[in-house]
C-alpha cells in the first residue's frame, strides 16, 4: 500500500505539471523576422500562432511541405497555390510574387 506522504506527493506533481501545462498553452509565443528585397528594405515578418504577418496584413497557416511553410488569407484546396511560401531555415519567403530575404531577430 502506498504511504499517505507519497500520495500527496504524486498528488501535487500531478496539479504542478497540470498548471505548467495549461500556462504553458496561454504564452503567445512568435518569432520576429526581417525582411529585405530589391525593392524594399527592413520589412517585419511576424510568425504567430498559426498566422504570419507582413505588410500590414495577416495570412493563416495553410500546412507545409518538406522545409517550405505555405500561408494565405484563405488557403487553397492545394497548398502549393498559396500566395506567401516560407522557408525558415534559409529565411526565403516568396510573397505575391516578388522575394524576400529574412533574418530572425
Amino acid at each position: 500500500m502506498i504511504s499517505t506522504t507519497k500520495t500527496t506527493s504524486i498528488r501535487i506533481l500531478f496539479c504542478a505539471s497540470v498548471l505548467l501545462g495549461i500556462s504553458a498553452c496561454e504564452r503567445d509565443s512568435y518569432t520576429t523576422w526581417s525582411c529585405n528585397s530589391s525593392e524594399e528594405a527592413k520589412i517585419s515578418l511576424v510568425l504567430r500562432k498559426a498566422q504570419m504577418e507582413f505588410k500590414g496584413g495577416k495570412l493563416d497557416y495553410c500546412g507545409s511541405l518538406g522545409a517550405q511553410s505555405y500561408f494565405d488569407q484563405k488557403c487553397p484546396a492545394q497548398i502549393e497555390q498559396s500566395n506567401s511560401v516560407f522557408t525558415p531555415s534559409t529565411g526565403l519567403l516568396k510573397s505575391n510574387g516578388q522575394e524576400f530575404q529574412c533574418t530572425a531577430l
